[in-house]
């Protein structure tokens, strides 16, 4: 049977890529999105991470359309690049509330009907920025690491009650974010690459897809790189 599920920040980039993923394996699949109309095929919902109020109407609207949700995806997420002498202390806290502690208030209502189900899935994407670091992106890095922290402590109390929590670090993947960059930066971060290219969006669903599945049943606390090899030995 098809599980209900939810993928918070599901509008572009990854998140639809995982959306339609999920989607096409005949699930029932909601995104969010802070605004604009929902992707073509796709139920969608608006949600603002950062509003908890925002977030508990829109599990409101998905429980009452396609019932308790059973795999929650969490793909929200900002940058405010900048060097850390020159980062207003607002550029810090606001990417740490949107990307942590967004996740920590969509994952905490999701939970109350996967511990009544006494089942779920939950995946995190987090990056491996949040494994190695990059200069200008302490705040990235930071709200990043903090998922890893935060999925594997959800591992341990989730786990008796029949609920997977796993971490997705995505590297360099093609995004409209990455498309901006400037051709010789693109080139310098393929050059740390083993595999030497970039990754597709679907690449990044695929792992997240089988994280959902009953095939990964007995996963759970995990940090899955998708990222060519550049974050080996981390």
């Amino acid at each position: 049977m098809s599980r209900s599920c939810l993928v918070v920040g599901g509008n572009r980039g990854i998140g639809l890529a995982v959306a339609r993923t999920l989607r096409s394996a005949g699930e029932r699949v909601t995104v969010t999105h802070r605004g604009g109309v929902p992707p073509e095929g796709l139920a969608g919902v608006l949600c603002d991470v950062t509003d908890p109020e925002a977030v508990d109407r829109a599990f409101h609207r998905v429980e009452e359309e396609q019932g308790p949700v059973e795999v929650l995806v969490v793909n929200a997420g900002i940058v405010r690049d900048q060097l850390m002498a020159r980062m207003p202390e607002e550029a810090f806290t606001s990417v740490l509330d949107t990307n942590l502690t967004g996740a920590y208030r969509v994952v905490k209502r999701a939970t109350r009907g996967m511990l009544r189900m006494r089942r779920g899935r939950i995946v995190l994407i987090g990056s491996v920025v949040g494994l190695s670091g990059a200069a200008g992106q302490a705040n990235y890095a930071a709200s990043k690491a903090g998922l890893i922290g935060f999925g594997r402590s959800l591992a341990r109390e989730l786990g008796p009650r029949g609920i997977t929590v796993n971490v997705v670090a995505p590297g360099f993947i093609e995004t409209d974010m990455t498309a901006s960059l400037p051709a010789g930066l693109r080139q310098k971060y393929i050059k740390q690459i083993p595999l030497g290219r970039s990754a597709e969006a679907q690449e990044v669903a695929h792992v997240v897809s089988f994280l959902t599945s009953p095939e990964a049943g007995y996963v759970t606390g995990a940090v899955v790189p998708v990222d060519g090899g550049s974050s080996m030995g981390l």
